[in-house]
């Protein structure tokens, strides 16, 4: 217990601390005439509990049309209760004693949270928020910059506040950032520049971040294969011409002109015979462009390997530098 409780006295949610919170909420004429008639939380799609002392969340399951809860300013300690609430877009938690997060998991259409200025150590439990858009973790205990690497997974993610964290005093805290999260728009109240991410790259390539550009290789040598055998597929033979005479609705009646009866048996020879053609040209281009992407696959490999050996040594002697 925080030695602050000895001068605050806790509170929990309870309903008359809600209904206070509404009609304070509600001060114009459809919030006098809630007061009289009773107020449906159902029917609340926001609600605001921030200075009140809360120690504990509780009695929100109730609100299953909330989208957006502010409990920010209290002194709650554990991210609890909240999982009636599946129609949350913005949960401010900002100003408490969380350590942990955790509780978040039925969240999963939120796109804003705040956690700042809470006792948080690592970014972790999230994994539902995939429409996460802004995070603020700022003035929390984040010392290790693996914490920037576990939020790759969020997509959508484009504002992103860490001031305050220890992590922000290493000197790549930045470009380490943005290199990881190159979809963000604000970092830390600012927007993120030309320089800021020219820098990044720079700090990728230092760092053997190479695992993005073998995947990107990789879809392109196998879109290049993919082309090369749906481009000859149907040309060895006489499907092509078969299927194109097929569906020609008007080739019958042209079949009953004058003359045209000897070229349709001439035609389809010739036809056949430009599509076989194109078909060995297919596929001589395509055992070409198989060894080239196999001499490709080994040169990529020999630069992984190298690249890779490269970011072992830096991040020893980071590690040893850390040390000392």
């Amino acid at each position: 217990m925080s030695q602050m409780y000895n001068i605050i006295e806790p509170n929990v949610i309870s309903e008359e601390t809600i209904r206070k919170a509404l009609e304070e909420q509600s001060q114009d004429e459809a919030g006098q005439l809630a007061r009289r008639e009773g107020i449906d939380f159902k029917d609340v799609t926001e609600l605001q509990l921030s200075f009140r002392n809360i120690l504990q969340i509780d009695n929100l399951w109730q609100f299953e049309n909330l989208t957006k809860l502010q409990l920010d300013n209290n002194i709650i300690e554990k991210i609890e209760a909240l999982e009636s609430l599946v129609h949350l877009l913005w949960l401010d938690l900002s100003f408490n004693n969380i350590e942990v997060i955790e509780g978040l998991d039925s969240l999963v259409k939120l796109q804003d949270l705040s956690l700042y200025n809470n006792r948080i150590s690592k970014i972790e439990n999230m994994d539902a928020l995939q429409d996460l858009q802004i995070f603020s973790i700022g003035k929390n205990n984040l010392d290790t910059l693996e914490d920037v690497i576990y939020l790759r997974r969020f997509k959508h993610l484009r504002t992103l506040n860490l001031l305050g964290n220890p992590l922000c005093d290493n000197e790549q805290y930045a470009p380490f950032t943005v290199a990881h999260l190159p979809e963000l728009v604000y970092l830390d109240f600012k927007l993120v520049s030309d320089t800021m991410v020219s820098n990044s790259a720079s700090f990728s390539r230092k760092t053997g971040n190479w695992h993005l550009i073998e995947r990107l290789f990789c879809w392109y040598a196998g879109n290049i294969l993919a082309f090369e055998s749906a481009f000859v597929e149907y040309l060895n033979g006489s499907f092509l011409f078969e299927s194109m005479y097929e569906e020609d609705a008007e080739a019958a009646k042209l079949a009953l002109l004058p003359g045209v009866d000897d070229l349709l048996q001439e035609y389809p020879s010739w036809f056949v015979s430009v599509c076989e053609n194109l078909f060995n040209y297919g596929l001589e281009q395509h055992e070409k462009r198989e060894a080239e992407v196999s001499d490709f696959y080994e040169s990529l490999q020999e630069a992984l390997t190298a690249n890779q050996e490269q970011g072992r040594k830096l991040i020893l002697e980071f590690e040893n530098r850390n040390k000392r």
